[in-house]
């Protein structure tokens, strides 16, 4: 079976980030494969524990890669302080005789961003408002090349590995059936050491902050890479609690201008013309962020990748300029204004490399230092039907959500397809994590674990 069908049948998508459907990225011409093993935000480690004790099926993929897309070469890029991933990797390779080789990074964030890693591993700047394969590059993580290593014996994805720590009993590596409620995997590793939590789910430099009420009504998804748990009154708690209009009136009357956002910003350094510093002087000036829209610094809003480096780690009097792009994104899209790339040549900043943020200092800055030396290396398994009952959304991934291919009251077993993509849209196909009924509704698929 070809590679994109056998991919686009087991419904994979990127499993750490916006959800990209992953057979439409290898649906073109390819130099380079990058497989992303950096685990781009402090406190997560799937990726680590997959690529320590699934290095041999991580290789399979990765040849298969190769010889299904005709790529000249296939990476795996992961920091060089990883020694024990590093280690499993090489012994993998060396017992394959695969032609996979290994890049190692230096710790920094965002190592893991897709353009970062992109340029660490070639030298390549991808343009601004582009992908990796502008450039002759598919980048996928650890955790997704195992999905598709999964799907080669014939497992379409239902089961999700993703990081559970933070201020919990015994912090690991939960596995478990997608749509798993978010409170079974907490009660899995010993549950919150505290009353009053909140749970971020993903990073923390660019996770959702879900409140105790809203974690309790959550449940896991393909791209949820984990889930830490921090006290409520934790800074990046507080930091959630901003008003817009609050946050907008310090960005007027707060900023200094000292550029420091700029000079640290990763799609800066990689050389696109994104200024926060810029944007934040522009919105002094006007009564209504829609007045500016036209201005070009704030149409390169849309380059930002929001990943917290300015407003976490950068900026000295503690605004928000990720949240305002995050705004003005939002803007600039319901205005129907998209992203249009000036013609000339991209190049790095030449200072790039005195201008990395180092991991630890990062975590430090987010307010999760204390969690950042946990060493994880326990898998805790959720056994079939044991959460009850599953919730599935329909809409997984980014581009149209499925549509049911069961109907209401009816008996499926694990795996089976139970809901598909529209032809001709960008999506994924939706499987049965667990056997049991369906209950149909309009934006999700509930499935009632058979004995529960």
């Amino acid at each position: 079976m070809k590679l994109t069908k056998l991919i686009y049948e087991a419904g994979i998508i990127g499993c750490g980030g916006a959800g990209f459907p992953t057979h439409a990225k290898y649906n073109g011409t390819i130099e380079t494969i990058i497989i992303n093993g950096a685990e781009c935000e402090p406190l997560l480690q799937t990726d680590r524990y997959l690529m320590r004790n699934k290095a041999r099926e991580l290789i399979q993929a990765a040849d298969m890669l190769l010889r299904e897309t005709g790529a000249g070469r296939c990476v795996i890029a992961l920091k060089h302080s990883y020694t024990r991933e590093i280690k499993a990797l090489e012994e993998a390779i060396h017992s394959f005789s695969s032609s996979v080789s290994l890049h190692r990074l230096e710790s920094f964030f965002p190592a893991g961003d897709e353009l970062t890693i992109v340029y660490e591993v070639t030298g390549n700047v991808v343009p601004p408002g582009g992908i990796p394969l502008n450039v002759g590059c598919v980048v996928s993580n650890a955790a997704t090349l195992f999905c598709i290593y999964e799907a080669m014996e014939g497992r379409p994805f239902t089961q999700k590995y993703l990081t559970v720590t933070g201020a919990v009993g015994k912090p690991a590596i939960a596995k478990v059936p997608i749509g798993t409620p978010v409170s079974e995997c907490l009660k899995l590793v010993g549950g919150p050491l505290i009353p009053d939590y909140v749970v971020v789910n993903g990073g923390p430099m660019m996770g959702k902050l879900l409140t105790k009420e809203e974690a309790e009504n959550a449940w896991v998804t393909k791209t949820m890479s984990g889930l830490i748990v921090l006290p409520a009154d934790s800074s990046i708690a507080r930091r959630s609690e901003v008003t817009v209009r609050h946050m907008l009136n310090r960005a007027k009357s707060a900023c200094i201008q000292c550029s420091f956002c700029s000079q640290l910003c990763p799609r800066a350094l990689l050389g696109h013309p994104l200024k926060p510093h810029r944007i934040m002087r522009k919105l002094a000036s006007c009564h209504d962020i829609t007045e500016i829209l036209d201005d070009s610094d704030i149409r390169n809003a849309a380059l930002c990748c929001e990943c917290g480096i300015c407003e976490i780690f950068a900026c000295p009097m503690g605004l928000q300029p990720r949240r305002i792009n995050g705004i003005l994104k939002g803007e600039l899209a319901k205005a129907g204004l998209r992203y249009q790339r000036p013609e000339g040549e991209w190049k790095a900043d030449p200072d790039r490399n005195m201008r990395k943020a180092p991991t630890g200092r990062v975590a430090s800055r987010a307010g999760v230092a204390a969690y950042e030396a946990v060493q994880i290396d326990e898998l805790a398994v959720l056994p079939s039907g044991a959460a009850g009952t599953v919730r599935l959304a329909l809409r997984q991934s980014i581009g149209a959500p499925s549509y049911p291919v069961v109907k209401d009251g009816e008996r499926v077993e694990e795996g089976r397809l139970i809901a598909v993509c529209p032809d001709g849209s960008l999506g994924s196909a939706l499987h049965a994590s667990v056997s049991g009924v369906v209950k149909v509704e309009e934006q999700y698929l509930e499935i009632k674990a058979s004995g529960s």
